[in-house]
């Protein structure tokens, strides 16, 4: 077939053709974002989102406050999507709950896999060159213009240092990435580690305009593959799925300095084909100093969607670790106080830095500078805070992995559960409250069950590990009359207790 030589007006005269082919092997795609309509008018296009496990509800409930449209939550958990029209992607862009963002191209709800991997593969070939192109590409470079518009990139600076995690993401030998992700493994990480690689994106556009050519676009395609029951590997899939693309686009494969990365992401029988729209996880929006356990900020932010922050709140985080939880909180819920403390004097001051930065990056814009957040360290187990004076407490408690052990947290934690009770305000309170030990805190909360009652739990990916969000309700126990901290009051003296409260 001979090919038109730019290859978005090729995509443009065969894409309404293409999309209007149909394979006999596999479903009709259940939405697709081929119309005739220009894009730039409001062409209506479904948008895919990745998000932290565990809380695709709350993501579902930010696009349908914000964007105003429901979003559909994807049997592979950590995905959502929703249809949005063009002239609203870079609302979609702001939303802080999503981690990585794409415009799908097609979706299968049933792909019927053939039992043999050479003609799965065979089947994957064909389909690329069947698929409705047209719309997906044009979002992508409309995407690309907005962001060129905002500053997003800086020209000339297209390599980022990157961090361990990311190192082995990307390997400099092969043309196309893939993600194995076992059936309990989030999709979600998968993305969210493909879609960090930075591209040449504003430097190529450049050349792009000033050309007298067209210069040839540079893509890489990247399989996630969740499910057991596949004849084939992610490597495998994306090598000739991706070799097909390039065939049908006459584009060059470049596995870092990208324009274009084709997604493929596969969960049992559900696959959807997209094109990424962006190229570092929106997760790393605020922290710029980074300790050992460092939290996502989307996950920061659905943890501060459980508890519902009001105006005037007095919002804990007792164990802030690089001060996420409540930099994500004085930003997103300003009309809170946040106080953020740890034990840890490095931990203090990488806080610290991090507020500075946000601060010194919003003066940079010509916002104001303030936040509603302050910084102390302190002995978790002894807070200089008076009694019943804090409305909700959240923070990251030690798993026992890379901070503390799990010894120690059969000792911290009933320790740290008591004292949260003392601080926070009986009946109207709330803490929620991430860990992976989970054992370890059922019996503390067990041992707790005067002070505090669990309403619920979230469970989610926290680097690979099954980790739980415990929303808890403070009862309207008095603290000091309850047999859980009786007990613990006799042991320090009724005279610490008083003085720390008139201090």
């Amino acid at each position: 077939m001979k090919q038109s030589t730019d290859p978005l007006l090729r995509m443009s005269s065969q894409g309404d053709d293409v999309a209007e082919q149909s394979s006999n092997t596999v479903a009709a795609p259940t939405s697709s974002s081929s119309t005739e309509t220009d894009p730039t008018s409001g062409t209506t296009v479904t948008i895919g989102a990745t998000v932290p496990t565990g809380f695709e509800h709350t993501a579902a409930e930010e696009v349908k406050e914000k964007i105003g449209v429901d979003a559909q939550i994807s049997k592979d958990r950590g995905r959502i999507y929703f249809p949005i029209t063009t002239d609203k992607l870079s609302q979609v862009h702001l939303l802080r709950s999503v981690d990585n963002l794409f415009v799908v191209v097609a979706e299968y709800d049933h792909y019927q896999f053939k039992e043999s991997k050479e003609e799965t593969l065979s089947e994957l070939q064909e389909l690329a060159s069947k698929l409705p192109w047209t719309n997906a590409l044009e979002v992508w470079r409309l995407n690309r213009t907005l962001k060129k518009k905002k500053g997003h990139r800086k020209v000339g600076n297209t390599t980022k240092a990157k961090s361990n995690t990311e190192a082995s993401d990307v390997a400099a030998a092969a043309e196309v990435v893939q993600h194995e992700l076992p059936e309990e493994t989030s999709a979600a990480d998968g993305d969210a580690k493909a879609e960090r690689t930075p591209d040449s994106e504003t430097c190529q556009q450049d050349l792009d305009e000033n050309a007298p050519g067209a210069k040839l676009i540079k893509f890489r395609v990247t399989c996630n593959r969740a499910g057991d029951k596949h004849s084939f590997s992610s490597n495998e899939a994306a090598r000739d799925f991706g070799g097909a693309v390039q065939e049908f686009f006459q584009w060059k494969a470049d596995m870092t300095k990208f324009d274009i990365e084709v997604l493929l992401n596969i969960h049992n029988e559900e696959v959807v084909i997209g094109i990424a729209l962006t190229e570092e996880s929106l997760h790393r929006r605020n922290i710029s100093h980074f300790g050992p356990t460092t939290l996502r900020s989307t996950l920061c932010y659905g943890m501060l969607r459980l508890c519902k922050p009001q105006a005037s709140d007095i919002i804990l985080d007792p164990m802030c670790g690089t001060g996420a939880i409540p930099l994500e909180g004085a930003i997103e819920f300003s009309e809170s106080f946040y106080i953020a403390g740890d034990n840890n004097d490095m931990a203090v001051n990488r806080t610290v830095n991090n507020i500075c930065h946000i601060q010194k990056r919003r003066a940079d814009k010509g916002s104001p500078s303030g936040l509603p957040i302050d910084t102390v360290q302190w002995d978790l187990s002894n807070l200089p805070i008076r009694t019943s004076s804090v409305d909700i407490i959240i923070t990251d408690m030690p798993f026992g992995k890379r901070m503390g052990s799990r010894k120690k947290n059969w000792d911290l934690y009933p320790s740290c559960l008591r004292e949260m009770a003392r601080v926070c305000r009986p009946d109207s309170g709330k803490a929620v409250l991430l860990t992976q030990d989970k054992k370890c805190f059922a019996k503390a909360i067990s041992r707790m069950g005067g002070l505090w009652r669990k309403l619920h739990t979230v469970w989610v990916n926290v680097g690979g590990l099954h980790a739980g969000v415990y929303l808890l309700k403070r009862t309207t126990a008095v603290f000091g009359q309850t047999p859980e901290d009786v007990h613990e009051s006799r042991g320090r003296g009724d005279s610490q207790m008083k003085e720390r409260d008139d201090n």
